[in-house]
This record gives C-alpha cells, sequence and structure tokens, in this order.
C-alpha cells in the first residue's frame, strides 16, 4: 500500500476502508474516554486499576501511531500539526508521555491533573461529524461578530459595576470596584446568586436595568450565529449539483435530485 492510498484512507471518507476506519476511531475514542470517566471513581479505580492502566497504554499508543501515520502521509506535515485537529490529537496523547517524566510520588497530583487532558480526545470526533464542521467553520466565519459583542457586554459590564460601586458602597457589600464587575457579570448573565444585593432604591434600579439588558442581549449571540450558520448551510448545499439538470440546493443527506430525480453524485 503506498503513501496516496493510506492518504486516502486516513483522511477520505469516499471509499468503504475509509469509512470503516473513521467508525473504528470513533469507537476507540469513545472506548478511551470510558476509560477516563471510569478510572476517575476511586472504587472503580482501585479494584480494576492495573486493567485501566494497560488500557490507557493501548489506547495511547494507538492514537500515537495515528498522530505519526498522519504527519507521515500528509502533504503538508507541518500544516497539519499546527492545524486545529492536529493541536486536539497531539494533546489527546501528550498527556500519558508527559506523566513518564513525573514518577516521584511528590507529583502525583499532577500526573492526575494531566490525565485530565485525555478527555481531549472525544475533540478528535468532530473530523468525522460533517454537523459539527458546519457549526465550526459558522462559528469561525461570525469570530468578529462575536468578539464585538463580548467587547460591547464587557464594556456594559464595567460600566454598571461601576456605577453600583459609587451608588451602594462598602457598607452595601460592594467593597471594591472588582467586586461590583462580579456582581455586574452574575446579574447581567441572569445567574443572579444573590450574595451581594443593592438595598438603595436607586441602585435597585440599575440593578432592575442591568437585568432586562442581560435578558435582551441573550438573543444577539444566537442570532449571530443563525445567519452565519444558514449561509454555511446554503453552501454547503450549492456545492452538489445535478448531473443531470444541473440544479443545485439539494440537502446534505439527499441521494437523488429533488428536481428530475435523477441520482445525484457523492459528496466531494
Amino acid at each position: 500500500m503506498n503513501k496516496q492510498q493510506i492518504f486516502e484512507i486516513i483522511f477520505g471518507t469516499h471509499n468503504r476502508a475509509a469509512q470503516n476506519f473513521d467508525i473504528f476511531l470513533i469507537i476507540m475514542i469513545f472506548a478511551s474516554v470510558l476509560v477516563v470517566l471510569l478510572d476517575s471513581v476511586t472504587s472503580l479505580s482501585n479494584q480494576y486499576h492495573d486493567y485501566f492502566y494497560m488500557a490507557e497504554w493501548g489506547f495511547t499508543i494507538l492514537f500515537t501511531a495515528e498522530y505519526l501515520l498522519r504527519l507521515y502521509v500528509s502533504p503538508k506535515p507541518r500544516v497539519y500539526a499546527f492545524s486545529f485537529y492536529g493541536v486536539i490529537d497531539l494533546l489527546s496523547i501528550l498527556p500519558a508521555f508527559i506523566s513518564l517524566l513525573f514518577p516521584g510520588a511528590n507529583y502525583l497530583m499532577i500526573i492526575r491533573i494531566l490525565r485530565v487532558l485525555r478527555i481531549f480526545r472525544v475533540l478528535k470526533l468532530f473530523r468525522y461529524l460533517q454537523e459539527a464542521n458546519t457549526l465550526f467553520r459558522s462559528l469561525l466565519a461570525s469570530k468578529r461578530k462575536i468578539f464585538v459583542f463580548l467587547f460591547s457586554v464587557a464594556i456594559l459590564i464595567v460600566i454598571f459595576g461601576c456605577l453600583m460601586y459609587l451608588i451602594e458602597g462598602p457598607k452595601n457589600g460592594f467593597t471594591s470596584i472588582p467586586n461590583s464587575i462580579y456582581w455586574a457579570i452574575v446579574t447581567i448573565t441572569t445567574v443572579g446568586y444573590g450574595d451581594i444585593s443593592p438595598t438603595t432604591p436607586l441602585g435597585q434600579a440599575i440593578a432592575s436595568i442591568t437585568m432586562l439588558v442581560g435578558y435582551a442581549i441573550l438573543a444577539v449571540p444566537t442570532g449571530i450565529i443563525t445567519a452565519e450558520l444558514a449561509q454555511e448551510i446554503q453552501r454547503e448545499r450549492n456545492l452538489i449539483h445535478c448531473v443531470h439538470c444541473e440544479r443545485s440546493g439539494h440537502d446534505m443527506d439527499a441521494r437523488f435530485c429533488n428536481h428530475c430525480g435523477t441520482e445525484l453524485p457523492p459528496r466531494q
């Protein structure tokens, strides 16, 4: 099997071997995450620690081989290594090898924290879920709008926090501006812990405005992402053209043209 054939199996999705490879990896990812979750249960870990340990290293060796193979067959290994999926693939195996550098008992706590990072393996699933990739691209397309939105919310939070500090003051629990900003964050996100609350009429009026603003801005990021998601779905639909009538706009899982009934070509 040459390098091109291996590339088509690992990175491709259209042939049977590539699909079987993807299914196998998905099963292994779920199994490895399950081992991590079960190993965190003290009673199970004490009883089956050796089995969990061997299973974890088995998964680590498997995913390491997959990562090295992807680097080997990739036309641009550096691009893959620094891509989103490349970083996730590395994070999914790195903690196991880092733990080998800390064999002393004093570092067991550090190792335990690093082992939690193995849960990043579940993010490897994004590669095999087209809908997840569509959502991810929509988030990337709307990142500037989301950044402007979050920056605007941050400004409002600082303003409301400073106002409450001036109005209520330390005697009513608003001991500092950071403490007041914490109250503003809790209030504007509609969490409302209630550990700090205004007591003066003016402070309560400002708090009411803050709550209303919090409800009002909840719909903004939803609208931004929904608009980008709709555009992304439409772009994907336009990629599928009927070979007979040359029309586009078909659903992503459609097998036949909804205009003439001709079988559609496989997705690229």
